[in-house]
Protein backbone atom coordinates (compact mmCIF):
# COMPACT_ATOMS: atom_id res chain seq x y z
CA UNK A 1 0.00 0.00 0.00
CA UNK A 2 2.80 2.26 0.48
CA UNK A 3 4.67 1.91 -2.57
CA UNK A 4 1.09 1.90 -4.72
CA UNK A 5 0.89 5.70 -2.47
CA UNK A 6 3.88 6.97 -4.82
CA UNK A 7 2.19 5.94 -8.10
CA UNK A 8 0.28 8.99 -9.41
CA UNK A 9 -3.65 8.27 -10.52
CA UNK A 10 -5.98 10.50 -12.58
CA UNK A 11 -8.96 11.07 -10.52
CA UNK A 12 -12.49 10.16 -12.02
CA UNK A 13 -15.95 10.14 -10.52
CA UNK A 14 -17.58 7.02 -11.58
CA UNK A 15 -21.43 7.35 -11.42
CA UNK A 16 -24.26 5.02 -11.47
CA UNK A 17 -28.32 4.67 -11.22
CA UNK A 18 -31.16 7.62 -11.73
CA UNK A 19 -33.28 10.00 -9.62
CA UNK A 20 -33.44 8.98 -5.83
CA UNK A 21 -31.09 5.78 -7.08
CA UNK A 22 -28.13 7.78 -8.32
CA UNK A 23 -24.62 6.87 -6.74
CA UNK A 24 -21.09 7.41 -7.30
CA UNK A 25 -17.52 7.04 -6.30
CA UNK A 26 -14.45 8.51 -6.58
CA UNK A 27 -11.76 6.41 -7.75
CA UNK A 28 -7.96 6.85 -9.90
CA UNK A 29 -8.68 2.92 -11.16
CA UNK A 30 -10.56 4.04 -14.39
CA UNK A 31 -8.12 3.43 -17.75
CA UNK A 32 -8.76 2.72 -21.26
CA UNK A 33 -8.86 -0.62 -22.16
CA UNK A 34 -8.89 -0.59 -25.63
CA UNK A 35 -9.66 2.09 -28.43
CA UNK A 36 -10.41 -0.63 -31.18
CA UNK A 37 -13.26 -1.39 -29.60
CA UNK A 38 -13.79 1.23 -27.72
CA UNK A 39 -13.66 0.13 -24.03
CA UNK A 40 -12.81 1.50 -20.17
CA UNK A 41 -12.25 -0.48 -17.40
CA UNK A 42 -13.21 0.55 -13.77
CA UNK A 43 -12.07 -1.45 -10.58
CA UNK A 44 -14.60 -1.17 -7.28
CA UNK A 45 -14.55 -2.29 -3.92
CA UNK A 46 -17.32 -4.90 -4.13
CA UNK A 47 -18.48 -3.43 -0.68
CA UNK A 48 -18.67 -0.29 -2.20
CA UNK A 49 -22.67 0.75 -2.45
CA UNK A 50 -21.62 2.06 -5.68
CA UNK A 51 -21.12 -1.40 -6.90
CA UNK A 52 -24.76 -2.80 -6.32
CA UNK A 53 -26.42 -0.15 -7.65
CA UNK A 54 -24.30 -0.60 -10.92
CA UNK A 55 -24.65 -3.86 -11.28
CA UNK A 56 -28.56 -3.61 -11.35
CA UNK A 57 -28.61 -0.35 -13.95
CA UNK A 58 -25.69 -1.82 -16.18
CA UNK A 59 -24.87 1.66 -17.57
CA UNK A 60 -21.76 3.88 -15.56
CA UNK A 61 -19.97 7.52 -16.31
CA UNK A 62 -17.03 7.89 -15.97
CA UNK A 63 -16.24 11.63 -15.03
CA UNK A 64 -12.45 12.46 -15.61
CA UNK A 65 -12.41 15.17 -13.12
CA UNK A 66 -9.64 18.57 -12.99
CA UNK A 67 -8.53 20.30 -10.21
CA UNK A 68 -11.74 22.77 -10.22
CA UNK A 69 -13.64 19.80 -8.87
CA UNK A 70 -11.73 18.58 -5.91
CA UNK A 71 -14.48 19.36 -3.51
CA UNK A 72 -17.12 17.15 -5.75
CA UNK A 73 -14.44 14.49 -5.58
CA UNK A 74 -13.87 14.59 -2.28
CA UNK A 75 -18.34 14.48 -1.62
CA UNK A 76 -17.40 11.14 -4.01
CA UNK A 77 -15.13 10.12 -1.72
CA UNK A 78 -17.84 9.89 1.08
CA UNK A 79 -15.64 12.93 2.74
CA UNK A 80 -18.48 14.65 4.68
CA UNK A 81 -20.82 11.60 5.19
CA UNK A 82 -22.67 12.43 1.44
CA UNK A 83 -24.24 9.13 0.32
CA UNK A 84 -25.88 8.33 -2.92
CA UNK A 85 -27.68 10.80 -4.50
CA UNK A 86 -27.10 13.81 -1.75
CA UNK A 87 -23.05 13.36 -3.80
CA UNK A 88 -24.18 14.88 -6.41
CA UNK A 89 -25.17 18.52 -4.77
CA UNK A 90 -23.48 21.29 -5.77
CA UNK A 91 -22.80 20.41 -9.39
CA UNK A 92 -24.32 20.32 -13.09
CA UNK A 93 -25.37 17.27 -14.32
CA UNK A 94 -26.14 15.97 -17.90
CA UNK A 95 -26.73 12.35 -19.58
CA UNK A 96 -25.43 11.31 -22.99
CA UNK A 97 -26.65 7.43 -24.46
CA UNK A 98 -27.21 5.38 -21.63
CA UNK A 99 -28.54 7.78 -18.92
CA UNK A 100 -25.93 7.60 -16.73
CA UNK A 101 -25.19 10.97 -14.66
CA UNK A 102 -22.54 12.39 -16.27
CA UNK A 103 -20.95 15.94 -14.79
CA UNK A 104 -21.53 18.79 -17.39
CA UNK A 105 -18.24 20.24 -16.83
CA UNK A 106 -16.26 17.52 -16.56
CA UNK A 107 -12.29 17.31 -18.27
CA UNK A 108 -13.98 14.14 -20.09
CA UNK A 109 -16.98 12.67 -19.60
CA UNK A 110 -17.37 8.99 -20.81
CA UNK A 111 -20.88 7.08 -20.91
CA UNK A 112 -20.61 2.85 -20.73
CA UNK A 113 -22.75 -0.15 -20.44
CA UNK A 114 -21.53 -3.07 -18.82
CA UNK A 115 -19.99 -5.45 -21.03
CA UNK A 116 -18.38 -7.97 -18.72
CA UNK A 117 -17.85 -7.39 -14.29
CA UNK A 118 -15.05 -9.95 -12.82
CA UNK A 119 -14.77 -10.08 -9.42
CA UNK A 120 -11.33 -10.61 -7.96
CA UNK A 121 -10.37 -10.61 -4.38
CA UNK A 122 -11.81 -7.28 -2.47
CA UNK A 123 -12.71 -5.64 -5.90
CA UNK A 124 -14.70 -6.21 -9.05
CA UNK A 125 -13.14 -5.31 -12.28
CA UNK A 126 -15.56 -3.88 -14.48
CA UNK A 127 -15.14 -3.52 -18.54
CA UNK A 128 -17.39 -0.95 -19.83
CA UNK A 129 -18.25 -0.52 -23.54
CA UNK A 130 -18.05 2.85 -24.72
CA UNK A 131 -21.30 4.53 -26.06
CA UNK A 132 -20.38 7.87 -26.12
CA UNK A 133 -17.89 10.26 -24.76
CA UNK A 134 -17.95 14.29 -23.69
CA UNK A 135 -14.96 16.27 -24.50
CA UNK A 136 -14.61 19.40 -21.93
CA UNK A 137 -11.97 21.71 -21.11
CA UNK A 138 -8.94 21.57 -18.09
CA UNK A 139 -6.52 19.44 -17.04
CA UNK A 140 -7.28 16.06 -15.46
CA UNK A 141 -6.61 16.18 -11.10
CA UNK A 142 -4.14 13.63 -10.29
CA UNK A 143 -4.01 12.02 -7.07
CA UNK A 144 -0.66 10.85 -5.34
CA UNK A 145 0.47 10.04 -1.78
CA UNK A 146 -2.66 10.95 -0.25
CA UNK A 147 -3.24 14.45 -1.62
CA UNK A 148 -4.28 15.81 -4.96
CA UNK A 149 -2.19 17.79 -7.25
CA UNK A 150 -2.31 18.99 -11.07
CA UNK A 151 -0.15 17.85 -13.39
CA UNK A 152 1.65 21.00 -16.02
Amino acid sequence: KAALRQLAGGVSIITTGSGSDRTGATVTSATALSVHPPRMLVALNKTSSTWPILQRHGTFGVNVVGSRHQQLANQFAGVGGLKGEERYQGASWTSLVSGAPILSDAVAGIDCEVEEAIERHSHVIIIGRVLAIHSGEGVSLAYMNGGYHTLG
